[in-house]
Protein backbone atom coordinates (compact mmCIF):
# COMPACT_ATOMS: atom_id res chain seq x y z
CA UNK A 1 0.00 0.00 0.00
CA UNK A 2 1.12 3.66 -1.05
CA UNK A 3 2.18 5.71 1.80
CA UNK A 4 -0.72 8.29 0.53
CA UNK A 5 -3.12 5.68 0.52
CA UNK A 6 -2.43 4.63 3.74
CA UNK A 7 -2.44 8.44 5.13
CA UNK A 8 -6.01 8.90 3.63
CA UNK A 9 -7.50 5.75 5.01
CA UNK A 10 -5.99 6.99 8.65
CA UNK A 11 -7.43 10.09 8.42
CA UNK A 12 -10.78 8.95 6.99
CA UNK A 13 -10.76 6.57 9.85
CA UNK A 14 -10.09 9.33 12.53
CA UNK A 15 -12.24 11.59 11.23
CA UNK A 16 -14.79 8.84 11.09
CA UNK A 17 -14.93 7.91 14.58
CA UNK A 18 -14.11 11.12 15.88
CA UNK A 19 -17.50 11.99 14.61
CA UNK A 20 -19.04 9.07 16.61
CA UNK A 21 -17.29 9.34 19.72
CA UNK A 22 -17.71 13.34 19.40
CA UNK A 23 -21.18 13.06 20.95
CA UNK A 24 -22.44 9.44 21.45
CA UNK A 25 -20.94 8.84 25.11
CA UNK A 26 -22.48 11.92 26.56
CA UNK A 27 -26.20 11.56 24.79
CA UNK A 28 -27.62 10.46 27.69
CA UNK A 29 -26.19 13.42 30.15
CA UNK A 30 -27.24 15.55 27.50
CA UNK A 31 -30.44 14.16 27.32
CA UNK A 32 -30.98 13.79 31.29
CA UNK A 33 -29.41 17.11 32.11
CA UNK A 34 -30.35 19.44 29.00
CA UNK A 35 -33.35 18.11 27.52
CA UNK A 36 -34.82 17.42 30.91
CA UNK A 37 -35.31 13.65 28.58
CA UNK A 38 -37.35 10.68 30.47
CA UNK A 39 -35.55 7.16 30.74
CA UNK A 40 -37.94 6.16 28.03
CA UNK A 41 -37.16 9.02 25.71
CA UNK A 42 -33.33 7.92 26.14
CA UNK A 43 -33.63 4.90 25.46
CA UNK A 44 -35.71 6.26 22.02
CA UNK A 45 -32.62 8.41 21.22
CA UNK A 46 -30.30 6.04 21.65
CA UNK A 47 -32.40 2.97 19.63
CA UNK A 48 -31.82 5.35 16.67
CA UNK A 49 -28.20 3.63 15.79
CA UNK A 50 -29.91 0.17 15.92
CA UNK A 51 -32.42 1.73 13.23
CA UNK A 52 -30.03 3.17 11.16
CA UNK A 53 -27.70 -0.13 11.36
CA UNK A 54 -30.93 -2.13 10.14
CA UNK A 55 -31.23 0.50 7.27
CA UNK A 56 -27.80 0.53 6.16
CA UNK A 57 -27.36 -2.70 4.70
CA UNK A 58 -30.22 -1.53 1.96
CA UNK A 59 -28.60 1.68 1.44
CA UNK A 60 -25.37 -0.06 0.42
CA UNK A 61 -26.92 -2.94 -0.86
CA UNK A 62 -28.66 -1.12 -3.31
CA UNK A 63 -26.20 2.04 -4.36
CA UNK A 64 -22.44 0.92 -3.09
CA UNK A 65 -22.41 -2.66 -4.67
CA UNK A 66 -24.34 -1.27 -7.72
CA UNK A 67 -24.04 2.21 -8.85
CA UNK A 68 -21.75 4.61 -7.10
CA UNK A 69 -18.45 4.68 -5.86
CA UNK A 70 -18.51 3.82 -2.11
CA UNK A 71 -16.17 7.06 -1.21
CA UNK A 72 -18.84 9.00 -3.04
CA UNK A 73 -21.51 8.17 -1.08
CA UNK A 74 -19.82 8.20 2.13
CA UNK A 75 -19.30 12.02 1.31
CA UNK A 76 -22.56 12.69 0.44
CA UNK A 77 -23.63 10.98 3.90
CA UNK A 78 -21.34 12.77 5.91
CA UNK A 79 -22.34 16.30 4.10
CA UNK A 80 -26.06 15.54 4.87
CA UNK A 81 -25.42 14.30 8.40
CA UNK A 82 -23.60 17.54 9.11
CA UNK A 83 -26.01 20.02 8.55
CA UNK A 84 -28.54 17.75 10.98
CA UNK A 85 -26.00 17.51 13.51
CA UNK A 86 -26.26 21.51 13.67
CA UNK A 87 -29.55 21.15 13.48
CA UNK A 88 -29.14 19.19 16.58
CA UNK A 89 -27.21 21.77 18.22
CA UNK A 90 -29.69 24.49 18.08
CA UNK A 91 -32.56 22.20 19.30
CA UNK A 92 -34.08 22.28 22.70
CA UNK A 93 -36.21 20.17 23.52
CA UNK A 94 -36.88 15.95 22.92
CA UNK A 95 -39.78 16.10 20.25
CA UNK A 96 -37.53 18.36 17.95
CA UNK A 97 -34.16 16.57 18.74
CA UNK A 98 -35.67 13.23 18.08
CA UNK A 99 -36.40 13.55 14.28
CA UNK A 100 -32.81 15.24 13.46
CA UNK A 101 -30.99 12.40 15.95
CA UNK A 102 -32.86 9.44 13.82
CA UNK A 103 -32.27 11.38 10.74
CA UNK A 104 -29.04 11.38 10.95
CA UNK A 105 -27.94 8.10 12.22
CA UNK A 106 -30.13 6.97 9.38
CA UNK A 107 -27.16 8.66 6.99
CA UNK A 108 -24.57 7.90 9.89
CA UNK A 109 -24.53 4.02 10.55
CA UNK A 110 -24.29 3.16 7.14
CA UNK A 111 -20.89 5.19 6.69
CA UNK A 112 -19.33 2.43 9.07
CA UNK A 113 -19.61 -0.01 6.63
CA UNK A 114 -18.35 1.90 3.76
CA UNK A 115 -15.03 3.21 5.39
CA UNK A 116 -14.61 -0.60 5.82
CA UNK A 117 -15.01 -1.15 2.34
CA UNK A 118 -13.23 1.76 1.02
CA UNK A 119 -10.13 0.52 3.44
CA UNK A 120 -10.78 -3.17 2.80
CA UNK A 121 -10.58 -2.61 -1.18
CA UNK A 122 -7.44 -0.99 -0.70
CA UNK A 123 -5.86 -3.54 0.93
CA UNK A 124 -3.57 -6.97 -0.38
CA UNK A 125 -3.74 -8.87 3.22
CA UNK A 126 -6.57 -7.52 5.43
CA UNK A 127 -5.98 -9.23 8.73
CA UNK A 128 -2.53 -7.57 8.61
CA UNK A 129 -3.19 -4.39 6.89
CA UNK A 130 -6.82 -3.55 8.51
CA UNK A 131 -5.71 -3.19 12.33
CA UNK A 132 -3.32 -0.55 11.74
CA UNK A 133 -5.70 1.44 9.54
CA UNK A 134 -8.35 1.33 12.16
CA UNK A 135 -6.46 2.12 14.93
CA UNK A 136 -6.79 5.67 14.12
CA UNK A 137 -10.03 5.61 14.24
CA UNK A 138 -9.76 4.85 18.23
CA UNK A 139 -7.33 7.70 18.28
CA UNK A 140 -10.34 9.69 16.99
CA UNK A 141 -12.48 8.70 19.52
CA UNK A 142 -9.84 9.49 22.52
CA UNK A 143 -9.36 13.26 21.06
CA UNK A 144 -12.93 13.40 20.80
CA UNK A 145 -13.74 12.70 24.47
CA UNK A 146 -10.39 14.31 25.71
CA UNK A 147 -11.94 17.74 24.08
CA UNK A 148 -14.96 17.31 25.48
CA UNK A 149 -13.68 17.16 29.09
CA UNK A 150 -10.19 18.18 29.01
CA UNK A 151 -9.79 21.11 26.63
CA UNK A 152 -13.24 22.82 27.13
CA UNK A 153 -14.57 21.16 30.73
CA UNK A 154 -18.03 20.78 28.84
CA UNK A 155 -18.94 17.62 31.01
CA UNK A 156 -18.02 19.28 34.05
CA UNK A 157 -20.31 19.71 36.66
CA UNK A 158 -20.68 23.35 36.56
CA UNK A 159 -20.66 23.25 32.79
CA UNK A 160 -23.25 20.86 32.68
CA UNK A 161 -25.50 23.01 34.44
CA UNK A 162 -24.48 26.42 32.02
CA UNK A 163 -25.93 23.84 29.04
CA UNK A 164 -22.53 23.58 27.51
CA UNK A 165 -22.55 19.85 26.19
CA UNK A 166 -24.96 20.98 23.47
CA UNK A 167 -21.28 22.39 21.75
CA UNK A 168 -20.24 18.47 20.83
CA UNK A 169 -22.93 19.01 18.24
CA UNK A 170 -21.78 21.57 16.53
CA UNK A 171 -17.87 20.13 17.19
CA UNK A 172 -19.33 16.90 15.33
CA UNK A 173 -20.90 18.82 12.14
CA UNK A 174 -17.76 20.57 11.16
CA UNK A 175 -15.95 17.34 11.37
CA UNK A 176 -18.40 16.15 9.94
CA UNK A 177 -18.80 18.66 6.95
CA UNK A 178 -14.85 18.04 6.59
CA UNK A 179 -14.92 13.70 6.05
CA UNK A 180 -17.55 14.58 3.29
CA UNK A 181 -15.23 17.08 1.37
CA UNK A 182 -12.44 14.52 2.71
CA UNK A 183 -14.38 11.87 0.99
CA UNK A 184 -14.05 12.82 -2.34
CA UNK A 185 -10.60 12.29 -2.79
CA UNK A 186 -10.27 8.95 -1.09
CA UNK A 187 -9.08 6.36 -3.29
CA UNK A 188 -11.80 5.27 -6.03
CA UNK A 189 -13.56 2.31 -4.73
CA UNK A 190 -16.23 1.15 -7.86
CA UNK A 191 -19.19 -1.26 -7.64
CA UNK A 192 -18.22 -4.73 -7.41
CA UNK A 193 -21.39 -6.08 -8.85
CA UNK A 194 -21.74 -4.56 -11.82
CA UNK A 195 -20.77 -7.75 -13.99
CA UNK A 196 -24.51 -9.62 -12.69
CA UNK A 197 -26.42 -9.83 -15.53
CA UNK A 198 -29.59 -10.52 -14.31
CA UNK A 199 -30.18 -8.70 -10.44
CA UNK A 200 -32.97 -9.23 -8.99
CA UNK A 201 -35.20 -7.37 -5.59
CA UNK A 202 -33.03 -9.48 -3.15
CA UNK A 203 -29.69 -8.05 -4.83
CA UNK A 204 -31.00 -4.73 -5.37
CA UNK A 205 -31.28 -4.08 -1.69
CA UNK A 206 -28.21 -5.98 -0.46
CA UNK A 207 -29.94 -8.78 0.71
CA UNK A 208 -27.74 -11.37 -1.54
CA UNK A 209 -25.18 -10.98 1.43
CA UNK A 210 -27.73 -13.42 3.33
CA UNK A 211 -26.60 -15.98 1.19
CA UNK A 212 -23.21 -16.16 3.93
CA UNK A 213 -25.36 -17.61 6.53
CA UNK A 214 -25.74 -21.16 4.42
CA UNK A 215 -22.07 -21.37 6.66
CA UNK A 216 -22.93 -22.87 9.51
CA UNK A 217 -19.92 -21.14 10.99
CA UNK A 218 -20.90 -17.61 9.73
CA UNK A 219 -24.68 -18.03 10.58
CA UNK A 220 -23.32 -19.36 14.77
CA UNK A 221 -21.51 -16.63 14.30
CA UNK A 222 -23.92 -14.01 12.99
CA UNK A 223 -26.05 -14.90 15.90
CA UNK A 224 -22.86 -14.47 18.47
CA UNK A 225 -22.49 -11.01 17.17
CA UNK A 226 -26.80 -9.95 17.83
CA UNK A 227 -26.71 -11.86 21.13
CA UNK A 228 -23.24 -10.12 22.29
CA UNK A 229 -24.46 -6.57 21.54
CA UNK A 230 -27.41 -7.09 23.86
CA UNK A 231 -25.01 -6.62 26.67
CA UNK A 232 -22.93 -3.74 25.05
CA UNK A 233 -25.80 -1.84 24.92
CA UNK A 234 -25.84 -1.46 28.69
CA UNK A 235 -22.25 0.22 28.08
CA UNK A 236 -23.46 2.62 25.23
CA UNK A 237 -25.96 3.94 27.10
CA UNK A 238 -25.38 4.29 30.68
CA UNK A 239 -21.43 4.45 31.31
CA UNK A 240 -21.69 7.97 31.42
CA UNK A 241 -24.73 8.19 33.43
CA UNK A 242 -22.78 5.44 35.87
CA UNK A 243 -20.28 6.99 36.32
CA UNK A 244 -22.18 10.55 36.84
CA UNK A 245 -24.04 8.98 39.79
CA UNK A 246 -21.08 8.10 41.03
CA UNK A 247 -19.74 11.45 40.92
CA UNK A 248 -16.59 10.85 39.02
CA UNK A 249 -15.09 14.17 37.45
CA UNK A 250 -14.73 14.58 33.78
CA UNK A 251 -16.29 11.03 32.85
CA UNK A 252 -15.78 11.31 29.07
CA UNK A 253 -11.99 11.60 30.00
CA UNK A 254 -12.35 8.41 32.16
CA UNK A 255 -14.39 6.46 29.37
CA UNK A 256 -12.02 7.65 27.01
CA UNK A 257 -9.49 5.13 28.84
CA UNK A 258 -10.95 2.51 26.98
CA UNK A 259 -9.93 3.57 23.52
CA UNK A 260 -6.16 3.43 24.71
CA UNK A 261 -6.48 -0.17 25.50
CA UNK A 262 -8.41 -0.39 22.41
CA UNK A 263 -4.81 1.23 20.66
CA UNK A 264 -3.01 -1.73 21.79
CA UNK A 265 -5.30 -4.25 21.20
CA UNK A 266 -6.13 -3.19 17.78
CA UNK A 267 -2.31 -3.81 17.06
CA UNK A 268 -2.43 -7.13 18.62
CA UNK A 269 -4.57 -8.35 17.13
CA UNK A 270 -2.19 -9.81 13.78
CA UNK A 271 0.01 -11.90 16.55
CA UNK A 272 -3.43 -13.52 18.20
CA UNK A 273 -5.07 -14.26 14.42
CA UNK A 274 -1.31 -15.70 13.71
CA UNK A 275 -0.98 -17.76 16.86
CA UNK A 276 -4.35 -18.38 18.10
CA UNK A 277 -6.58 -18.50 15.22
CA UNK A 278 -10.21 -17.13 14.87
CA UNK A 279 -12.20 -18.45 17.78
CA UNK A 280 -9.87 -17.98 20.29
CA UNK A 281 -9.71 -14.67 19.41
CA UNK A 282 -13.11 -13.69 18.89
CA UNK A 283 -13.79 -15.99 22.58
CA UNK A 284 -11.17 -13.94 24.20
CA UNK A 285 -13.71 -10.92 23.43
CA UNK A 286 -16.37 -12.23 24.73
CA UNK A 287 -15.04 -13.52 28.52
CA UNK A 288 -13.76 -9.59 28.80
CA UNK A 289 -17.37 -8.41 28.85
CA UNK A 290 -18.28 -10.65 31.19
CA UNK A 291 -15.34 -9.66 33.15
CA UNK A 292 -15.85 -5.87 32.99
CA UNK A 293 -19.15 -5.81 33.82
CA UNK A 294 -18.78 -7.84 37.36
CA UNK A 295 -15.96 -4.66 37.75
CA UNK A 296 -18.74 -2.35 37.15
CA UNK A 297 -20.85 -4.00 39.78
CA UNK A 298 -18.66 -4.19 42.44
CA UNK A 299 -16.34 -1.24 42.00
CA UNK A 300 -16.97 2.45 43.16
CA UNK A 301 -15.90 6.01 42.85
CA UNK A 302 -13.85 5.39 46.42
CA UNK A 303 -11.16 3.07 47.33
CA UNK A 304 -12.39 0.06 44.28
CA UNK A 305 -12.31 2.87 41.71
CA UNK A 306 -9.47 1.10 40.29
CA UNK A 307 -12.27 -1.95 39.53
CA UNK A 308 -13.92 0.43 37.72
CA UNK A 309 -10.49 1.52 35.61
CA UNK A 310 -9.70 -2.04 35.01
CA UNK A 311 -13.19 -2.47 33.55
CA UNK A 312 -12.85 0.20 31.24
CA UNK A 313 -9.96 -0.40 29.91
CA UNK A 314 -11.01 -3.63 29.21
CA UNK A 315 -12.74 -1.89 25.72
CA UNK A 316 -9.24 -2.98 23.88
CA UNK A 317 -10.16 -6.52 24.55
CA UNK A 318 -14.08 -6.29 24.48
CA UNK A 319 -14.49 -4.61 20.71
CA UNK A 320 -11.20 -5.32 19.31
CA UNK A 321 -11.05 -8.97 19.63
CA UNK A 322 -14.77 -8.85 18.53
CA UNK A 323 -16.14 -6.75 16.85
CA UNK A 324 -12.79 -5.55 14.67
CA UNK A 325 -11.83 -9.56 13.82
CA UNK A 326 -15.49 -10.05 13.08
CA UNK A 327 -15.47 -7.35 10.62
CA UNK A 328 -12.10 -9.25 8.80
CA UNK A 329 -13.44 -12.48 9.34
CA UNK A 330 -16.84 -11.24 7.29
CA UNK A 331 -14.48 -9.84 4.61
CA UNK A 332 -12.41 -13.31 4.32
CA UNK A 333 -15.95 -15.06 3.96
CA UNK A 334 -17.54 -12.19 1.60
CA UNK A 335 -15.44 -12.38 -1.65
CA UNK A 336 -14.85 -9.65 -3.48
CA UNK A 337 -18.23 -9.67 -5.13
CA UNK A 338 -20.23 -8.31 -2.00
CA UNK A 339 -17.44 -7.18 0.03
CA UNK A 340 -19.95 -3.85 0.98
CA UNK A 341 -23.03 -5.54 1.34
CA UNK A 342 -21.72 -8.29 3.69
CA UNK A 343 -20.05 -5.29 5.64
CA UNK A 344 -23.48 -4.02 5.91
CA UNK A 345 -25.20 -7.05 6.84
CA UNK A 346 -22.57 -7.21 10.04
CA UNK A 347 -23.57 -4.19 10.93
CA UNK A 348 -26.89 -4.83 10.93
CA UNK A 349 -26.76 -7.72 13.58
CA UNK A 350 -23.97 -5.96 15.85
CA UNK A 351 -25.39 -2.24 15.84
CA UNK A 352 -28.82 -3.47 14.14
CA UNK A 353 -30.89 -5.55 15.36
CA UNK A 354 -28.50 -6.82 18.93
CA UNK A 355 -28.21 -3.31 19.98
CA UNK A 356 -32.03 -2.32 19.58
CA UNK A 357 -32.91 -5.38 21.65
CA UNK A 358 -30.10 -4.37 23.58
CA UNK A 359 -31.27 -0.76 24.53
CA UNK A 360 -34.45 -1.95 25.11
CA UNK A 361 -33.66 -4.50 27.57
CA UNK A 362 -31.27 -2.26 29.24
CA UNK A 363 -33.80 0.71 29.70
CA UNK A 364 -36.33 -1.61 31.77
CA UNK A 365 -33.64 -3.62 33.83
CA UNK A 366 -31.95 0.00 34.56
CA UNK A 367 -35.83 1.41 35.61
CA UNK A 368 -36.33 -1.85 37.73
CA UNK A 369 -33.56 -0.32 39.64
CA UNK A 370 -33.97 3.05 40.14
CA UNK A 371 -33.92 4.41 44.09
CA UNK A 372 -36.63 6.54 45.67
CA UNK A 373 -33.52 9.23 46.47
CA UNK A 374 -32.51 9.74 42.92
CA UNK A 375 -29.83 7.49 41.36
CA UNK A 376 -29.70 3.52 39.89
CA UNK A 377 -28.60 0.57 42.11
CA UNK A 378 -25.61 -0.34 39.95
CA UNK A 379 -24.61 -3.31 41.65
CA UNK A 380 -27.68 -4.95 40.54
CA UNK A 381 -27.53 -3.47 37.27
CA UNK A 382 -24.37 -4.43 36.11
CA UNK A 383 -25.09 -8.10 37.04
CA UNK A 384 -27.36 -9.02 34.09
CA UNK A 385 -24.94 -8.03 31.23
CA UNK A 386 -22.27 -9.79 32.58
CA UNK A 387 -24.84 -13.15 33.13
CA UNK A 388 -25.48 -12.57 29.32
CA UNK A 389 -22.36 -12.25 27.92
CA UNK A 390 -21.38 -15.30 29.74
CA UNK A 391 -24.10 -17.36 27.88
CA UNK A 392 -23.29 -16.01 24.69
CA UNK A 393 -19.48 -17.32 25.20
CA UNK A 394 -21.00 -20.51 25.82
CA UNK A 395 -23.02 -20.64 22.77
CA UNK A 396 -20.25 -19.96 20.53
CA UNK A 397 -17.84 -22.23 21.90
CA UNK A 398 -20.09 -25.17 21.70
CA UNK A 399 -21.37 -24.53 18.48
CA UNK A 400 -18.71 -22.85 16.38
CA UNK A 401 -16.12 -24.79 14.65
CA UNK A 402 -12.49 -23.89 14.89
CA UNK A 403 -11.54 -22.62 11.28
CA UNK A 404 -8.66 -20.59 10.27
CA UNK A 405 -8.15 -17.20 8.36
CA UNK A 406 -5.09 -17.12 6.18
CA UNK A 407 -2.36 -14.41 7.66
CA UNK A 408 0.11 -13.49 4.98
CA UNK A 409 3.45 -12.45 6.03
Amino acid sequence: MKPIVRAQLSFMMFLEFFIWGGWFVTLGTFLGQILNATGAQTAQAYSTQSWGAIIAPFIIGLIADRFFNAERILGVLHLAGAVLMYLMYGTDDFATFYPYVLGYMILYMPTLALVNSVAFNQMKDPAKDFPLIRVFGTFGWIVAGWIISLAFSWDSMENLEAGLLKNTFLMVAIASAVLGLFSFGLPKTPPTAKSIKKVGIAEMLGLDALKLLKDKNFLIFFIASVLICIPLAFYYQYISLFLTELQVENSTFWASMGQFSEIFFMLLLPVFFKKYGFKKTILAGMIAWTVRYMLFAFGNAGDLFFMLVIGIALHGICYDFFFVSGQIYTDSKAGEQYKSSAQGLITLATYGVGMLIGFWVAGKITDMFLLQGGGHDWEQIWVYPAAFAFGVMLLFVLLFKNEKIEYKE
